[in-house]
């Protein structure tokens, strides 16, 4: 857990990783996730403070530790979301539904897109990045929304930031759930040999969302632009992935001028590829009488080397996350 250090300049310069303080003085839900009993902290049981100069290995050990607070806040973030609501949890699956029906009358009957299913293609790249986006920008906040929580109890702040990621897995299920339905009035099957690789790039996105939410909401602490800017950014983003358009029509412009490999250093494209490869099963159909590509003509173990890359990336940028908020949560009190 974590503990505001003084503002005296000998006291900040001090490191505390082997201070040692009473578990009285902490509060219940923070002993309770740290193993500790209630008991056991009103007799003054001792245990170590953790610092933002504690590493990111002891970082990762004590939001282990407090799992069940994870868990208790991605439930209160859905409870409050649809609170006093009459369809409750429905509205995650009708409001992708209504959303989806936007996008299919928009493109398949204004637009006239001949894709077969086009529908499914759609919702198979919308179902990674609504994921992505909402814990993304629900993160970014979060510290400065809980400002009260923050400054008054003392846990693992990271928690808040995943918290909000895991409440975006929440609403993931359900939309798959709107997915499954559309697939099987379409009579649309997925490819069940990708089935592996749609469960990697789900991790690989998951971890990537919860990098970027924990790195986001400790500098929004310090510039509070931060969170407008990046609702600019994720729109932006969007447009960049492969969702409403197919990858052919990218690869069809930059393949001849060898610069398709800066469409997938965007690390959201190979994720919601293989998403697309899985769940839509359609590499090439035929449109307007001829035969037309839709996703890249590779095998798996091209799909399977970038979804791989992205996990890697993803990791990397979690820890670096981990420790750039480490570093700047000391002062979270006084600038919150």
């Amino acid at each position: 857990m974590a503990v505001d250090v003084p503002a005296s300049s000998s006291d900040a310069d001090q490191r505390f990783d082997d201070t040692e303080v009473r578990v009285a003085d902490r509060s219940p839900v923070a002993a309770e996730a740290a193993g500790v009993s209630r008991g056991a902290a009103q007799r003054g049981s001792v245990t170590r403070v953790v610092t933002p100069t504690i590493s990111v290995r002891k970082r990762l050990h004590e939001i282990w530790l407090s799992r069940e607070l994870l868990i208790y806040l991605v439930r209160t973030e859905i409870k409050v979301k649809y609170k006093n609501s009459v369809l409750g949890l429905v509205w995650s699956m009708v409001a992708p539904a209504m959303t989806l029906a936007i996008y299919f009358f928009v493109f398949s009957i204004l637009l006239d897109n001949k894709m077969p299913n086009f529908v499914i293609y759609l919702f198979a790249g919308l179902l990674l990045w609504n994921l992505f986006q909402l814990g993304v920008l629900t993160g970014t906040g979060v510290v400065v929304n809980n400002a009260g929580i923050v400054k008054k109890v003392s846990f693992p702040r990271e928690i808040l930031a995943l918290a909000a990621v895991g409440s975006a897995c929440v609403f993931f299920f359900f939309q798959s759930i709107v997915m499954v339905i559309f697939m099987v009035i379409l009579r649309a099957p997925p490819d069940p040999a990708y089935f592996p690789l749609l469960i990697v790039a789900l991790i690989a996105g998951v971890i990537l969302a919860s990098g970027l939410a924990v790195l986001l909401s400790s500098i929004n602490v310090y510039l509070r632009d931060t969170q407008h800017l990046i609702e600019v950014v994720l729109t932006a983003w969007f447009w960049a992935c492969p969702i409403v358009y197919s990858y052919q029509t990218v690869e069809a412009k930059l393949g001849p001028r060898h610069l398709t490999w800066l469409y997938l250093a965007n690390p959201m494209t190979p994720l919601i590829l293989a998403f697309q490869r899985c769940l839509y099963n359609k590499p090439s159909a035929v449109i307007n009488g001829k035969l037309t590509l839709i996703l890249p003509q590779h095998g798996y173990l091209w799909y399977a080397g970038l979804v791989g890359i992205v996990l890697v990336i993803g990791v990397v940028l979690f820890l670096v996350a981990l420790a750039t908020f480490g570093r700047l949560e000391g002062n979270f009190a006084e600038e919150l």
